[in-house]
């Protein structure tokens, strides 16, 4: 029946949906541990300092807890400016330290206002398996590049100058590892 409202099939709801966060915490052998943080509802003025502090509160933990943090888009809706700057300053510190977060399948809209803001410490997958690649690909990258020196002898060299002669005195030092 047309009576020039639409149907309340078709209507969207008044408001915005609660948001709510829940975290898992996942062991891969090839990437690790993993505390993925899951986001469900609406990102708006009214929790967006909330939702900052909850991704924030969840990559601290996963980093002290030796894990890869992770944070899943896939039921949220970032409603205003204040949404992407909540994810701003919940991974400052990961974007400082060359380091970035996982964001999995974010909503189109989402996809791209991440896109147009250009966040530094952000990093979007379309899928979970490609998130997870990433994260083994980085676990496999810091295995390569970390040294093992434990038990080798290290050369130390010091070049000094003496005072008064001008001549340089070269004097060599070895240690045991660190």
């Amino acid at each position: 029946m047309e009576n020039g409202r639409p149907s309340r099939a078709r209507a969207r709801p008044r408001g915005s949906a609660p948001l709510f966060v829940q975290t898992a915490h996942e062991r891969r052998p090839e990437a690790g541990g993993i505390s993925i943080l899951r986001a469900r509802g609406t990102v708006d003025v009214s929790n967006a300092v909330k939702f900052s502090e909850a991704l924030a509160g969840h990559i601290a933990h996963a980093d002290r807890a030796a894990e890869h943090p992770l944070l899943d888009m896939t039921e949220i809706y970032l409603a205003c400016p204040a949404a992407v700057r909540s994810l701003d300053r919940a991974t400052g510190a990961l974007a400082f330290s060359g380091r970035a977060l996982p964001v999995v399948q974010p909503r189109p809209h989402a996809r791209d206002a991440l896109r147009t803001a250009g966040l530094p410490g952000i990093r979007v997958h379309a899928t979970m398996a490609s998130a997870l690649e990433a994260l083994e690909a980085l676990e496999a990258a810091e295995a390569r590049a970390a040294p093992e020196t434990y038990g080798d002898a290290v050369e130390v060299r010091d070049d000094r100058v003496e005072a008064g002669s001008g001549r340089d005195a070269p004097a060599t030092r070895r240690r045991a590892g660190p």
